[in-house]
């Protein structure tokens, strides 16, 4: 009894064994089907001629610049303290110098003198006049070799009376050096886009390659005229000079104590005498032309009335006669 159930449990078995196997089976051609299709769309996005590891050659160069930048950037920054120590000091040197002279032209002479002997330039120069045309007041921005800036603001402070002086040296060693190796970086920077714009294979990465590319650029010619104004700045020191006229000393008033007697009457009437003789000298040189004038025409005038009444007398006396 127990041996016949036996047996007709074993078709049962080999049919539940044969059902698993054909689902293993489809879920396996499934997974190469997916397989297969996601390797054949990597394929559809390579280029035709393009070989099967292109994509991944170009990742791998990609990795390898940016590993070589963060090297050499890593390298830059370690070589800046050596290059600190080998550079010779960069500073920037302003001076001011007020000076007061009685001749403001002449102190602009010295001045100018000055600056040619010291092989500087005048870079700016303003100057003012009073109603005659003298100079009264000028201000001039001198460049001076960096090297003789002491020397120029001794000489300058000796060409006429010194009011004030000030100087002001800066130290810019460290920004020269900073420009200079952010320079060589940005430079390495552009050749290696300007290298990856060329393999570009598609107007998407062309497009972006550019637009880095432009961005470089813009902030190489940043750094570009940063380190032209530090060059300009650190070999010509800037000293700017005021000229003003002396100002002339206000005569004091003396006040004078009230005077009685004699000899300050007369004082007093002498200077009222001389006030009245000027006023009528004034007045009469104002009534001259006119008196003149009254002459010239009047005593023709008074003439001829004169003969007029003469002739109409005498024919009245000749007809009462």
């Amino acid at each position: 009894m127990n041996r016949s159930r036996r047996l007709a449990s074993i078709p049962a078995l080999l049919l539940v064994a044969l059902v698993a196997a054909g689902c293993a089976s489809g879920t396996d051609d499934a997974g190469s089907d997916m397989s297969g299709d996601a390797d054949g769309a990597a394929a559809a996005e390579r280029p035709a001629d393009a070989p099967a590891g292109a994509a991944v050659n170009d990742t791998d160069a990609a990795l390898r610049d940016g590993m070589n930048l963060t090297s050499e950037s890593a390298y830059d920054a370690s070589a800046s303290g050596d290059a600190l120590a080998e550079q010779e000091r960069a500073l920037i040197s302003q001076g001011n110098v007020q000076l007061r002279s009685d001749d403001v032209g002449e102190a602009l002479f010295e001045v100018q003198k000055v600056v040619d002997e010291l092989a500087g330039e005048i870079s700016q120069n303003e100057t003012a006049t009073d109603d005659e045309g003298d100079v009264k007041r000028a201000r001039v921005v001198a460049r001076i070799p960096s090297a003789r800036f002491a020397e120029a603001m001794q000489s300058l402070e000796g060409a006429a009376t010194l009011i004030a002086s000030s100087s002001n040296i800066d130290d810019v060693t460290t920004k020269v050096i900073d420009n200079k190796i952010r320079l060589e970086v940005q430079q390495r920077s552009i050749r290696r886009i300007a290298l990856l714009l060329d393999r570009a294979q598609s107007i998407r990465d062309i497009v972006n390659i550019e637009g880095q590319l432009s961005r470089r650029q813009a902030e190489l010619g940043s750094l570009q005229r940063q380190q032209a104004y530090l060059a300009d700045q650190t070999s010509m020191a800037t000293i700017t000079v005021s000229l003003e006229r002396t100002k002339a000393k206000a005569e004091p008033q003396e006040k004078k104590a009230d005077e009685k007697g004699f000899v300050a009457g007369l004082d007093k009437g002498w200077t009222g005498f001389k006030n009245v003789a000027v006023a009528l000298a004034t007045a009469t040189g104002a009534a001259l032309p006119f008196l003149v004038v009254l002459v010239l025409l009047g005593v023709p005038a008074w003439r001829a009335v004169r003969r007029v009444g003469r002739r109409r007398t005498a024919p009245a006396a000749t007809s009462g006669a």
